[in-house]
């Protein structure tokens, strides 16, 4: 069946739109501590409360099985437009620690409606091909991640509330495009009742444990590398006064080279087949976390920026194919179910690796503790070896 060529770039720029939510507190935390008198644990509570939002979001809709049920694009619309409104809200000067939290936390809630259905879209398009399609999708979702940095790097003579209004414009901008130029797609199947069987049915099968469990191990790993991107280019900036390169441009390009490595894993996966290469690229991500304690600690400027680079590649680029496979090895008529189950059970792994750094990096300045992050590829790249029949 022919799909036109316009869809994907719509879906991939719709998804980077309304992903620049996601971290858009964590590019301007700094300010926020500033203005609201926050604790310097801020950080972390922030990030994570968007991490709840999400899984508890991507828990009602699996549970209610929304993605299923309802058109995919109107689904996607009406969560842009609530979370860009959450978003905003956090530019009102009476916040307080407790309406921070609360306003990330339903921004998280509703990009479970977004990032997961925007999975569910492209795979109603692209029966074939579904691994090259999401790598351009998550590779949307990076760059959406990033580009709050990039931007508080922008409007550095701006307020910081520029940040948060530019994040939410573009947001509102990314559903209205999905709801006008992207319908349902051909190999949709609707679900027209509730299954609450599904959210446990779906483990049923072993391929499909093996690819989710693959993809639970890349969680721990990278919500925590990402949140503490902005914390070691300041920590080392901050130790070598020569150093002036600017942190918020820096963790942009930490993050957002992630975007080229999904692309790149999309096209290898068509060659030398999804798994080979998701389990290449988690083993690559778990060598940098075991290296990491010397390499953060070096004395030069060019080996510590290459070694972060080289992480923000590895550390995501398995992320589209175990979603890939995710999507390869659950039944079609409970697909978006599916890939929202795994992301919710994801999402939750990241809370525990974020708050566990967040919690050791108050005891300790040791580079050693990122050793830690490891742990989520060894069990990952376990869980893959464990079948040879996932589906490539």
């Amino acid at each position: 069946m022919k799909v036109s060529k316009r869809i994907l770039p719509i879906i991939v720029f719709d998804q980077f739109c309304c992903t620049s939510l996601w971290f858009a507190g964590n590019a301007v935390m700094n300010e926020l501590v500033a203005n609201f008198n926050l604790p310097p644990s801020a950080l972390g509570h922030l990030t994570s409360a968007v991490q709840l939002g999400f899984i508890l979001g991507t828990l009602i809709f699996a549970v209610l099985s929304i993605a299923d049920r309802f058109s995919p694009s109107r689904v996607f619309f009406f969560s842009a437009l609530l979370g860009a409104g959450f978003n905003l809200a956090i530019v009102w000067e009476g916040n307080t620690m407790l309406s921070l939290l609360a306003f990330r936390f339903l921004t998280g809630f509703f990009l479970a409606g977004i990032y997961p259905v925007g999975m569910k879209i492209a795979a109603d398009y692209y029966e074939k091909g579904l691994g090259k399609s999401l790598s351009f999708l998550v590779g949307a979702l990076v760059l959406g991640t990033a580009f709050p940095h990039l931007l508080k790097d922008m409007t550095e003579g701006f307020l910081w509330k520029s940040v948060m209004i530019v994040t939410s414009l573009l947001a509102v901008l990314g559903g209205v495009l999905i709801l006008l130029l992207v319908p349902d797609g051909p190999y949709r199947q609707s679900g027209r009742n509730l299954k609450f069987s599904a959210f446990f049915k779906v483990f049923h099968n072993r391929n499909f444990r093996a690819a989710a469990f693959g993809y639970f191990g890349h969680m721990w790993e990278l919500y925590a590398f990402w949140a503490f991107v902005p914390i070691l280019l300041q920590i080392y900036k901050s130790s070598h006064l020569e150093i002036t390169f600017n942190v918020s441009l820096v963790s942009f390009l930490v993050i957002a080279i992630g975007g080229l490595s999904c692309v790149l894993g999309g096209y290898l996966s068509q060659g030398f087949g999804t798994k080979r290469i998701a389990f290449l690229a988690l083993l690559l991500s778990c060598v940098c976390c075991l290296v990491s304690p010397w390499m953060l600690g070096t004395e030069s400027e060019i080996l510590f920026i290459g070694f972060l680079l080289l992480w923000g590649m590895v550390v995501i680029a398995d992320s589209p194919l175990l979603s890939t496979l995710v999507a390869q090895n659950a039944p079609a008529e409970i697909k978006g179910t599916a890939l929202t189950i795994v992301n919710s059970i994801g999402f939750a792994i990241t809370i525990v690796s974020i708050q566990l750094l967040n919690i050791l990096s108050v005891w300790t300045s040791s580079n050693f503790i990122y050793i830690l992050l490891a742990i989520g590829p060894v069990l990952g790249l376990i869980a893959l070896r464990k079948t040879s029949k996932v589906s490539s």
